[in-house]
């Protein structure tokens, strides 16, 4: 089936539909990942977006239940130069193109990805629209020009969970399922449990897995309850999770990490955790051109010059002279300089913009989950 992409800057690319038949509309964006493409189809952050990967052939291993990180596919739509017409994998429960149809997934192959990301590289993300069948492509580029943006918007709350819930659940040890090549933690020198308090801005399950094999207990809550219904439960620590879109509209999310940070309780935050607490700190936000999002990029260590390659999926960033006296920058992009890490000097929180958890990505800063655990144990009763 034909299949189109447009952009709001009157740019269109012809292809041919390979996943759900309809239109797409969202912010037009592109991952350098080689792998992990079902990891990102199934990544919450991405509500909103239509992902473009650069890598030329994408879906040669098929998809696989162990490697989903929410209940189903989130993007808003997937664009491939080709998509591999088999699954070479023991693991896989199917072809990638299956995946894409049966849930939902507008996607377009054939596309010049290269020419498409320098577009977006040299102009920015933009927003666009994909059609499948007879569409006119300029019809497709005035329907891109009216959807809405991403900044200003409150994406968070399509993608939460609506009631508070136990993970593991009682009784059980999780989903039950772990990615290929997943690490056990060290052992903890708790005698029992460390209990987290867990805000679900769009929270993907590899970040409770990693929390979950250092033993930990994680009460996963809504974006919008109360701090003081996390705080109730007197844990150990709070986690802010990654999620979509701009913190800038979060007002909600704010209010309650400036409570809990001043519980004095623990804190770490990823992706839209670190913007949000960059945020109850006393830091801005802004909108970077294309964002990061892939599993290659450089992030250094302020305090040891160490280099970690990190998993990255974020269009915004914290401004760092926005920031007060009492809060240190502690990991910077080698990219672009832009922050990547931060530590509140006078309260026990920190947060890193990057995935640690990886999934897709490369594992070199899981040490960040040890630090979390490290200073729960220290005020652990």
């Amino acid at each position: 089936m034909n299949a189109v992409l447009a952009l709001e800057n009157g740019n269109w690319y012809r292809g041919a539909a390979t996943g759900a038949s309809g239109v797409a509309h969202g912010e037009v964006v592109f991952n350098t990942s080689m792998t992990g493409y079902q990891e990102v189809l199934t990544d919450p952050s991405y509500a909103g977006q239509i992902v473009t990967m650069t890598c030329p052939q994408i879906g040669n291993y098929g998809v696989a239940v162990e490697d989903v990180e929410s209940g189903g596919p989130q993007v808003a739509g997937f664009v491939v130069r080709e998509t591999s017409p088999i699954a070479s994998n023991w693991r896989s429960n199917g072809t990638l193109r299956e995946y894409l149809e049966e849930n939902g997934v507008v996607a377009i192959t054939g596309v010049d990805t290269r020419a498409l990301t320098r577009v977006l590289r040299t102009a920015g993300v933009m927003r666009g629209v994909i059609g499948t069948g007879h569409v006119d492509p300029d019809e497709l580029v005035a329907e891109a020009q009216r959807v809405a943006p991403i900044e200003g918007r409150d994406l968070v709350r399509a993608v939460s969970c609506t009631e508070p819930f136990d993970w593991p659940a009682p009784g059980g040890d999780g989903d039950g399922l772990e990615p290929l090549g997943f690490r056990p933690a060290p052992s903890r020198r708790s005698s029992r449990p460390l209990r987290i308090a867990a805000y679900d801005f769009g929270l993907k399950r590899n970040i409770l897995r990693r929390l979950t094999a250092h033993g930990c207990q994680v009460r996963v809550f809504p974006a919008e309850a109360p701090a003081n219904d996390l705080l109730a439960i007197a844990p150990d620590g709070v986690f802010l999770s990654n999620g979509p879109g701009d913190p800038a509209p979060l007002d909600y999310a704010v209010a309650n990490a400036k409570t809990v940070l001043e519980a004095d309780v623990p804190v770490f935050g990823i992706c839209l955790g670190h913007q949000v607490l960059a945020l109850a700190m006393g830091g801005t936000t802004y909108k970077l051109k294309f964002g990061h999002r892939g599993g290659n990029h450089p992030v250094k260590q302020t305090s040891t010059g160490r280099v970690e390659i990190t998993s990255q999926n974020h269009g915004f960033a914290v401004d760092p002279k926005s920031l007060p006296d009492d809060v240190e920058v502690t990991h910077l992009n080698l990219y672009d300089g832009t922050v990547e890490g931060l530590r509140h000097t006078r309260h026990p929180a920190f947060c890193v913009q990057y995935h640690p958890e990886g999934s897709p990505g490369p594992h070199d800063a899981d040490y960040l989950f040890s630090r979390f655990l490290d200073e729960m144990e220290r005020r652990a009763v």
